[in-house]
């Protein structure tokens, strides 16, 4: 294949081969083998795994998945919500996460206001 190339006025042609593909390719060394998965452990002690499952099967609770800060209510008490709708938006280290319903509730209180710092597993909005 011949191209043609022009330089501060000057043209100049020049002949180009174009080489298979896998000849042309830089060959790299082989990725390390990838790490052992996670295995998850058991919460020590009964009672703090009592406490971790009544936190986890309560339905009528929607409790905060990170430390952060409430940056807008998008609910009121009394008002009716529908799966996936956004009750509230937290900021997490200058991200904001969307907080949803997981199911049709009323919203019976919401404990916290904007501006207020929240902790991991501290109540944001309680349902009826």
């Amino acid at each position: 294949m011949k191209l043609r190339i022009t330089i501060d006025g000057k043209a100049y042609e020049a002949e180009v081969e174009i080489l298979d593909a896998a000849e042309s390719a830089p060959e790299y060394p082989p990725y390390p083998p990838p790490p052992a998965p996670y295995l998850a452990t058991d919460v020590p002690g009964p009672m703090l795994a009592a406490q971790t499952a009544e936190v986890a099967n309560n339905e009528k609770e929607c409790r905060s998945p990170v430390t952060g800060m409430v940056i807008r209510v998008a609910v009121e008490p009394g008002q009716i919500v529908q799966p996936h709708e956004v009750v509230m938006v937290l900021e997490s280290m200058k991200m904001e996460m969307q907080i949803t319903a997981q199911q049709a509730a009323v919203v019976k209180s919401i404990p916290v206001t904007v501006g207020s710092a929240v902790k991991v597993n501290q109540l944001l909005v309680e349902f009826e």
